[in-house]
């Protein structure tokens, strides 16, 4: 529906895996749940990773074994999670993970950081693991992210040519929807319809995401364009947590009540309530001693002292 937004938050794993105090799996769980009662709907919530690495995801498998025991009711929302191989998605599988994340880059330097291949030996690897998948029987669904679209630490600009060309490449694979992501928060919303509108055109509203970081105070600018375009899916993290933990100096994601009250200001339905969610981050805020950077939370928070 038009006037429908599918918000997609990514808190639990692209929000916390870049703390620097250790998370606790108990305090994970409570953050979920509160995000649940809020009226999320799309939680991405960990990541099949080696610890050694993102050492925050480490305790993945447990969150999903929380779900599959009961301990963690999702009252209707789809989990999902990070998968960089197909040794991650054994692990998915065995503890019930069905809704995966792929991730690449638009950007040959950063892809090599982050998942060790090269975006050509990235793209070859998930057709294998989506292979593996149905060789199982498994039935999954799975998104993939493209980061680096609008710039790379270590390349700098990055042309609209070489994403648009990643993008088209997941998508011929199989990967039902694709993120396009600002991972150092460097985008403006001219580079947002120069990247956007050729890759709704490619693939159509339901199958394109974007993903902003907030690290120069544009995030915002950026996810209202790609609605004015007719993106339909957003990708943001309650509170601003994040950035990314192989790329300098990237900081927070899109912060979820600020996209919310701003959804809330156009008259786009999210299913979020906004007062709800504002709490649950400010008791995060609270448990993890420390104030969250999004701008609607804090006016919010100070009308609440």
């Amino acid at each position: 529906m038009a006037d429908r937004v599918r918000v997609f938050e990514v808190g639990p794993r692209d929000g916390l895996q870049n703390e620097p105090r250790p998370i606790s799996l108990e305090d994970k769980l409570w953050f979920v749940r509160a995000l649940v009662r809020a009226g999320v709907k799309e939680l991405e919530l960990g990541a099949f990773v080696r610890a050694d690495r993102v050492p925050k995801m480490a305790d993945t498998p447990q969150i999903y074994r929380a779900i599959t025991s009961g301990a963690l009711d999702l009252g209707g929302a789809r989990a999902w999670a990070l998968v960089p191989n197909r040794r991650g998605l054994r692990s998915a599988l065995r503890v019930g993970a069905r809704n995966i994340a792929v991730f690449t880059a638009a950007s040959e330097k950063f892809t090599r950081r982050n998942i060790g291949m090269t975006i050509s030996e990235s793209l070859r690897e998930f057709s294998r693991l989506l292979a593996d998948a149905r060789a199982r029987g498994a039935e999954i669904h799975v998104r993939g992210y493209v980061s680096t679209a609008f710039g790379c630490p270590f390349e700098g600009k990055v042309s609209v040519g070489r994403v648009l060309k990643v993008v088209e490449k997941l998508a011929a694979l199989g990967v039902e929807q694709v993120s396009i992501g600002d991972t150092i928060g460097v985008g403006t919303p001219n580079q947002v319809d120069a990247i956007f509108k050729p890759a709704l055109e490619l693939l159509g509203p339901e199958r394109v995401a974007g993903h902003f970081h907030d690290t120069r105070g544009t995030a915002l600018a950026n996810a209202l364009r790609a609605l004015e375009l007719g993106v339909r899916t957003l990708d943001s993290s309650a509170g601003g947590l994040g950035g990314c933990p192989f790329a300098p100096g990237a900081t927070g994601n899109l912060a979820t009540e600020d996209l919310v009250y701003l959804l809330d200001g156009l008259g786009l339905r999210s299913g979020i309530d906004l007062t709800a969610l504002c709490r649950a981050s400010l008791e995060l805020s609270r448990r993890m001693e420390r104030p969250l950077t999004s701008r609607y939370l804090q006016a919010f928070s100070a009308s609440c002292d």
